[in-house]
């Protein structure tokens, strides 16, 4: 790989439009100078605006399209109606032609998923995709995954997972051997859904040795950071990154009203304002802001629909991140190794 990054972008995914995209591209440019653009979307409407962008358009590539999906279309009609016309489908295929390193939108979710299968295809023995998010914690961060690619899974579907989200973990974080949790309603292995407790067992038995897994976890344990990387299903994955994301706008609302009632709350928020300033950083979804779609033959993040400059720019960040870690790469070898042991292991139980 060469040591410039190329990332496509889809112009006109997100609620907000191409002028948070192209903020958020120079943003990360800024940050990442080694970064170049592929950029689709509609010209009569970028064109005009890469003027005020002159980092954006100097570093850029641009190719029109004459489709935009939209943000509440069925992923099914988005297929149909943007398969090879859509800003959407062509960021995704110039990741599969090479024209890119990794693709990134704020575009419709479902549908990015559905173009994203379709085009780039799954890996070899990966029966879906997940999306893997960063999740913040009290000792750093951690990767939660599946947070809403399918809904569902079984006790192999779990086991992929988690060594997906293993082989983010050792490319996001540098840890050679992440640590790992089954999400569960309690600790104890009699515990919980049986796909959940056979996936347990197989991950207690395969002994594999890129991810050192620790057992259940519960939903307390997702923001103490008890393990580098916790592995769910989409639906309930989804409920608790909503509910996380629902809870931070909950008490920042708290806080800003606790600091604002009184004069005396006001006077005491000046002496304490750079104490709130780093919680507010903390609790900025924003700052945290990309899933990562793994398990395909190529590197799609999925940026927040309603996600402001900043926030874009981190999801570029995470696009960043993992192509210079190689993320594709240590996925395929951990999946090696897996299909290597559970092969002996077939062997040895045949014998």
């Amino acid at each position: 790989m060469s040591e410039q990054v190329k990332i496509s972008l889809d112009v006109m995914g997100g609620d907000n439009g191409p002028a948070v995209v192209l903020e958020g591209a120079d943003i990360a440019l800024i940050r990442r100078p080694d970064i170049r653009y592929v950029l689709f979307g509609d010209k009569d409407t970028i064109e005009p605006m890469l003027e005020n962008f002159p980092r954006v358009k100097q570093a850029s590539t641009f190719e029109h399209c004459d489709v935009m999906i939209q943000m509440d279309e069925r992923p099914s009609q988005a297929l149909r109606r943007g398969r090879g016309k859509s800003s959407m489908w062509n960021a995704i295929e110039a990741t599969k032609t090479g024209a890119s390193d990794v693709c990134v939108s704020a575009g419709n979710t479902g549908a990015l998923m559905a173009m994203s299968k379709f085009c780039l295809r799954t890996m070899a023995n990966i029966e879906r995709p997940a999306i893997a998010a960063i999740w913040p914690t009290l000792r750093g961060e951690s990767v939660v995954l599946d947070v809403g690619a399918t809904i569902g899974a079984d006790a192999q579907q779990l086991l992929d997972f988690a060594l997906m989200g293993g082989a983010m973990a050792r490319s996001l974080f540098g840890i050679e051997r992440p640590t790992v949790g089954l999400l569960n309603i309690g600790e104890e292995d009699v515990k919980g859904l049986d796909e959940v407790k056979e996936a347990g067992r197989m991950l207690r038995e395969f002994h594999l040795p890129h991810l050192d897994y620790k057992g259940f976890v519960e939903g307390d344990d997702l923001g103490t950071g008890a393990v580098d990387v916790v592995v769910t299903e989409g639906f309930v994955g989804n409920i608790a990154l909503k509910t996380a994301e629902g809870t931070a706008k909950q008490l920042a609302e708290y806080l800003r009203s606790a600091m604002t009632r009184t004069w005396m709350a006001r006077i005491g928020y000046l002496f304490a304002r750079s104490a709130f300033v780093k919680l507010r950083e903390k609790m900025d979804p924003n700052k945290v802001n990309g899933g990562v779609f793994l398990g395909l033959n190529g590197i799609v993040i999925k940026s927040h629909g309603g996600t402001d400059g900043e926030g874009f720019a981190a999801a570029i960040g995470l696009g960043y991140d993992m192509v210079k870690n190689g993320l594709t790469a240590k996925i395929e070898q951990d999946l090696t190794v897996y299909q290597k042991s559970r092969f002996a292991a077939d062997e040895e139980s045949a014998e």
